[in-house]
């Protein structure tokens, strides 16, 4: 997308301005994550049915790996079928088997269905994104993926919470709960039929480009360094939600200070990632994204000091600066990272890399944490550190450095 003269980057001025497809696709994003149950509530529906916890667990996990599966799928689907058609087959497939839980008769099906499940629901998101950063001009990019952050975040607050409601309103049934979903997915399935178009004319316009493949992201080897980057931060910020309950039970500490920190840090970052961005999208990418990276180090840091209530907030205080410093730099720069034909695959393997280190974290994470006790802080810093490094390192800054692959 070429650049505009237009200096106002404002919030409302944004929206307002954008494309009636990208407003569908930030309300979409929100209405998702708002309808998505599924993950909180899949253990709790497989025990209730009577399966082991152990079965229920691995349940949880096989939807896991397909969600990682599916962003790479979705990525290459986003470049050859276009968005709308990615989003459409997604969310149709979706609302199709999670009504279909409810009534799959064995372990085996269930195990199959919650899979395809896992990896179908995701393949709309790097069709979103490729969409949003398609239709936006460059100099909206990082606003525009502050507001698809948003609906993200508050959507995921806001899950639990009517999943709860629809399970309760159900008589203490899953029925409600499923099918709300199902019906979710199927409406933003319409929806993006009539409002996302099929083809935003941005390929064309670049000229007769070849299909493409993963084979080329690979090939880019400054953007292998930004996704080496991403997946040390990655694994470094889900250590809050592994990690670090672990040891504030050991240190004794009361939990509420834990439940306290991560309240904050939900709570700072709807609140003011967006106020924030309207500063940080004027800023050197490269210089955001170490900044950013290098607080998440310093925040994971801090948990090394004898770990008390002060620490545990200061440390999840220091850290969710970085997320909101730069999180919308870091989901937006991807998109504008390669050539209009990859825009696909190169959101989509940001995104399989990202929830790659998200898995793997807590898994490595724990695994520290049994053989050093209070010392994984340390390590972990350091993680952090080579995500600062890389990422400040291969980020370009430039339009004209997009896509050399050097």
């Amino acid at each position: 997308m070429t650049t505009t003269k237009n200096t106002d980057h404002g919030i409302w001025k944004t929206f307002v301005e954008s494309p009636p497809a990208v407003k569908a696709v930030l309300a979409g994003v929100f209405v998702n994550k708002v309808g998505g149950f599924l993950n909180i509530f899949l253990v709790l529906y497989l025990t209730a049915r009577g399966y082991s916890a152990g079965g229920a667990a691995t349940a949880l996990g096989v939807y896991g790996v397909g969600n990682v599966v599916g962003v790479l799928v979705g990525g290459a689907l986003a470049d050859r079928l276009g968005a709308r058609n990615s989003t459409v087959l997604s969310m149709g497939g979706a609302a199709v088997l999670t009504a279909a839980l409810l009534y799959l008769p064995n372990y085996a099906l269930l195990i199959v269905a919650v899979g395809l499940l896992g990896a179908i629901s995701q393949v709309y998101r790097p069709a979103s994104a490729t969409l949003l950063s398609e239709l936006t001009p460059d100099d909206r990019q990082v606003m525009v993926f502050a507001m698809y952050r948003f609906g993200l975040n508050l959507g995921t607050t806001a899950a639990p919470l009517i999943g709860f409601a629809l399970y309760q309103l159900g008589g203490d049934s899953f029925h409600l709960l499923f099918w709300g979903e199902a019906i979710v997915a199927a409406v933003y399935a319409l929806v993006a039929f009539r409002v996302l178009p099929a083809r935003t004319g941005v390929k064309e316009a670049s000229g007769e480009a070849p299909p493409g493949s993963y084979a080329d992201v690979l090939r880019d080897r400054r953007y292998l360094v930004y996704l080496a980057a991403t997946f040390f931060n990655a694994v470094v910020y889900v250590q809050y939600l592994s990690t670090l309950p672990l040891d504030v039970q050991a240190s004794g500490v009361p939990i509420f200070w834990y439940t306290l920190a991560v309240a904050l840090n939900g709570g700072a970052v709807i609140l003011f990632e967006l106020v924030v961005t309207k500063k940080t999208q004027h800023m050197r990418p490269k210089l955001v994204v170490g900044v950013a990276y290098a607080l998440v180090g310093i925040g994971v840091a801090v948990y090394a000091l004898p770990l008390g209530p002060a620490v545990i907030v200061a440390g999840t205080l220091i850290w969710t600066l970085g997320e909101i410093i730069g999180g919308p730099v870091v989901f937006a720069y991807p998109g504008m990272a390669g050539p209009a034909h990859l825009k696909g695959r190169y959101i989509g393997s940001f995104q399989f890399v990202y929830g790659l280190g998200a898995a793997v974290g807590p898994v490595l994470g724990g695994f520290l944490f049994l053989q050093l006790g209070h010392g994984v802080w340390p390590v972990l810093a350091l993680f952090g550190l080579a995500a600062a490094v890389a990422g400040y390192v291969s980020t370009r800054d430039r339009a004209a450095e997009v896509g050399t692959g050097d």
